[in-house]
């Protein structure tokens, strides 16, 4: 699983498990994962579609749910192909289909991320 903001940055699956180690202002994975809630993330699944939603909650699995979540597939299979959204409610998205994930974020959670992602590298 990885989830990365708007720069880019990706989270590894570790970054999310309680004994992973805490980034510098020594915020556990936990309160993290809290400060996403009701955020807009973006969310891309392996049969190339998107959902677009508010970060509801996230279970151990990995599996995120997504509230007001709005779907964006391709019309055609064709890579210039227009995208077709439709209103989806309250969606579960399994982790094992998860591909990427991005959430808004300012630029101070931005540094704050890249120091949770060279903690986690270091070790």
């Amino acid at each position: 699983m990885e989830i990365e903001e708007e720069s880019g940055i990706p989270l590894s699956h570790k970054g999310f498990t309680e004994q992973s180690p805490s980034n510098s202002n020594d915020m556990n994975p936990v309160a993290w994962v809290k400060k996403l809630l009701f955020r807009r993330m973006l969310v891309g699944v392996n049969d190339g579609r998107f959902f677009m939603g508010n970060f509801h909650c996230m279970d151990k699995q990995g599996n995120i749910i997504l509230q007001d979540a709005i779907e964006f597939r391709s019309v055609r299979r064709s890579s210039p192909s227009p995208m077709e959204q439709r209103g989806l409610g309250l969606i579960l998205i399994p982790s094992s289909c998860r591909t990427t994930c991005h959430v808004d974020c300012s630029v101070d959670e931005q540094l704050s991320l890249l120091s949770l992602e060279e903690v986690d590298s270091s070790s």
